[in-house]
This record gives structure tokens, sequence and C-alpha cells, in this order.
């Protein structure tokens, strides 16, 4: 299905001057280092920005999708539902809200950061030294949209391929420090444990 006839696209809000942290109040915002390039609304990282009354349609809640339109990884994070409150999306992120009932937003970002999307929104990609997406990509990009428990399967699926891949690789990172260990104990010592094979 084409994106734009089961999700909503709109630009992150474009801050005019320099961004300033708030001491008190402020308005609670995302910016592009907030999403992390593996697919992360890095939560805990949000800062309160001085900007004085951004219109509505720029803030961000539980249930949207943000797309890192700039940089290395070009890719989509799910804003999750323990999201404290609505926050405002700055450029370059670029907002995707899915109709809800029809669409999971975690499925949305997980279908634009598989390869199928990934080279369409490739192949609308500008500059060189500071890669960007432009908004527009989104307006032809396809997505296959299987039904709620489909997604929902395909979802929690690709989260556990996600945890086993991260575990496997903090053993292999623990064996290879443990060898190495080893290593450096048999060379300072080698007689040690030359004779400790030898018993």
């Amino acid at each position: 299905m084409l994106l734009p006839s089961i999700c909503e696209i709109r630009s992150g809000y474009t801050a005019r001057g320099r961004l300033e942290a708030a001491q008190s109040g402020g308005v609670l915002a995302i910016q592009l280092g907030d999403v992390a390039p593996e697919g992360r609304v890095q939560v805990g990282h949000l800062t309160r920005l001085l900007i004085d009354a951004p219109p509505d349609r720029y803030f961000v809640r539980a249930g949207d999708v943000l797309f890192r339109s700039r940089g290395e990884k070009t890719t989509a994070a799910a804003i999750p539902q323990e999201f404290p409150e609505a926050a405002l999306a700055l450029l370059p992120l670029i907002v995707l809200r899915p109709q809800h009932g029809s669409l999971l937003p975690e499925y949305l970002a997980w279908a634009i950061n598989q390869a199928p999307a990934q080279r369409h929104l490739e192949a609308s990609a500008r500059g060189t030294s500071m890669r960007m997406i432009p908004r527009s990509a989104f307006e032809d990009l396809n997505i296959d949209v299987p039904d709620l428990h489909a997604q929902r399967l395909i979802v929690e699926t690709a989260e556990l391929a996600g945890r086993e891949r991260k575990l496997a690789s903090e053993i292999a990172d623990k064996r290879y420090r443990l060898v190495h260990a080893a290593l450096v104990a048999a060379a300072t010592h080698p007689a040690h444990h030359v004779e400790r094979k030898m018993k």
C-alpha cells in the first residue's frame, strides 16, 4: 500500500535562530540525536528548549513514528507507549502518524527500516557529504500491510531476534576477553603454565 493512504506525513518544526535549553519550563523537544540509528527514541536524553508557542501540528506523542531524514543511517523509530508527554519534533526529523486501528507504529517503523523501503528512500537521497532523504520520498513509498495480528507477530519476533543478536554479541565479547586474558597470563608466566599442563 502507498504510505500516504495509511499514514499522515509531516516535516518537523523549523526552529528560527539558535536553540537554547530552558532552565525551567520550556518545550519538551525531540531532535535528530534523540533518535538512535538502530531505531529507538532515547527518551531519557530529551531536553526542554526555549521555543515560543510552536504550532500544535509539530507535536508528537506515543503512537507516532519519527524518521531520521539526515545522516548515514536514515531509519525510523516508533515513539513508545510510555512516552511522558507531547513533544516538539524538530527538523530534520520527519513525522509519520499511522492510521489508528489499521497500522501499528512499531510495524511501520520496522517496515521502513527493511531493505525494500531503504532502497526506495536511498534512490531519492540528496547530497553527498550530508546525505538527506526528502519528505517527498514517502509519497510513493509502498509497504506491505498484513492484518494487525500478523503485524504484532512480526514486531515481537523482530524484537526477540534483536535481543538474541545482542546477547550473542555480548557472550562472544566476554569469551574473547577471557581467552586473551588467559593468553596474557600464559605469556607472563610461561613456565608455570607448562608445569600445570604436565601434571
